[in-house]
């Protein structure tokens, strides 16, 4: 039998771990209906680190996440920790991953389902049929860039700093990953940036030129970011393969996120390098964050972490029939009218956490069957 498919499990803290939890079932599921085997290793991160560890990542996490296929994610943060200081945010842990495992590509799916066009801000005729991509860079730009902090100044001022840094290679390849996405695709990618105003928006316009050559399939067209922030609310359609840079990818996907009807249908996929037996660094996470609002109240959507689950079946573990097994079961769900609070509708049945997480289930095995 084939080598078991190794998952760090990252729940988190908010609602992570109650998304979690129902996730987890589709994969016993799919251990118990032959899919593949799964090994599974869980840890803490965020804020659940920092209460029994006192800080939001450790090393051997991290040593954890690079021997495994690929990590599930769930949320961290929360008012609980916020008076810690910069560096022992929860969020640190999610960075700290990107950089150590040199998950430099983010893909971030907007897709609006049928059953959820009109759980959309826009209008019908707007959304109806939206499915784009955006590719943000992660590992780079503003985030990570040096010098950065808090200083005071001799006239007693403080001073606030980030820097916005790019090199070629860390825009080429992230641009390869958008060029051969889109390729895939319809041959269609916007590269976003400022380069009107931002020497780095410059040079990530001109890397991104270079490479156009290479992938003759493929149509390139350049935007501004407040442009693209626009266009994304007045013809989204226009769209299918984003790339940009980590602030801007930050920006637009949440932006983009509402013309799905909800942040908790969004799931991501964050991607390293291929080695050379082929295996690449990945981590999977829904894009809703840890939502400690409704934390422990059962209410949560768990769409968009069982959708993450089903983008790492397709891009890390080589089970593409179980993604799409997930997938076509959540959107028969949906098409039979049971809804979670962040996407209710009028004539809907609202539901909570577990049994939306009863219905995709009962759905899969009919799929299966």
């Amino acid at each position: 039998m084939a080598d078991a498919k190794k998952i760090l499990v990252l729940p988190g803290d908010g609602i992570g771990p109650e998304v979690m939890r129902e996730s987890l079932r589709m994969i016993e599921w799919l251990d118990r209906r032959g899919f593949a085997r799964f090994e599974l290793e869980e840890d803490l991160v965020g804020g659940a680190a920092i209460d029994a560890r006192g800080v939001p990542i450790t090393a051997q996490t991290i040593a954890r996440a690079k021997e495994a296929d690929a990590v599930l994610f769930g949320a961290v943060g929360g008012p609980k920790w916020d008076r810690l200081g910069f560096a022992l945010r929860p969020e640190i842990a999610i960075l700290s991953l990107r950089r150590e495992l040199g998950l430099f590509a983010n893909l971030r799916p907007a897709r609006v389902l049928d059953p959820l066009v009109e759980a959309s801000t826009l209008k019908p005729e707007i959304v109806r049929g939206l499915d784009l991509m955006i590719v943000r860079e992660s590992t780079g730009g503003i985030y990570f860039g040096e010098p950065r902090g808090i200083e005071t100044l001799a006239d007693g001022q403080r001073r606030g700093v980030n820097t916005e840094v790019y090199t070629t290679a860390e825009i080429e390849r992230v641009a390869r990953v958008a060029f051969e996405l889109a390729r895939a695709r319809s041959g269609r990618l916007t590269s976003v940036e400022k380069a009107n105003v931002m020497e780095s928006g410059l040079l990530w316009r001109e890397t991104v030129s270079a490479l156009a050559p290479q992938y003759p399939e493929v149509t390139l067209h350049h935007m501004y970011a407040d442009n693209c922030a626009m266009q994304l609310v007045r013809d989204p359609r226009q769209f299918d393969v984003i790339v940009t840079t980590n602030l801007f990818g930050d920006l637009l996907s949440d932006l983009a996120s509402q013309l799905t009807g909800s942040l908790g249908m969004l799931p991501s996929a964050t991607l390293g390098a291929s080695a050379a037996d082929g295996r690449r660094a990945a981590l999977y996470e829904p894009i809703h964050g840890s939502a400690p609002d409704i934390a422990g109240r059962g209410i949560a959507n768990p769409l968009a972490e069982m959708l993450s689950l089903a983008m790492m079946l397709r891009l890390s573990l080589g089970l593409p029939e179980a993604a799409v097994l997930i997938e076509r079961a959540a959107e028969r769900v949906l098409a039979s009218g049971l809804r979670t609070a962040d996407i209710m509708q009028p004539g809907k049945a609202k539901v909570g956490t577990q049994v939306m997480a009863d219905a995709i289930l009962r759905e899969i095995d009919k799929v299966a069957a």
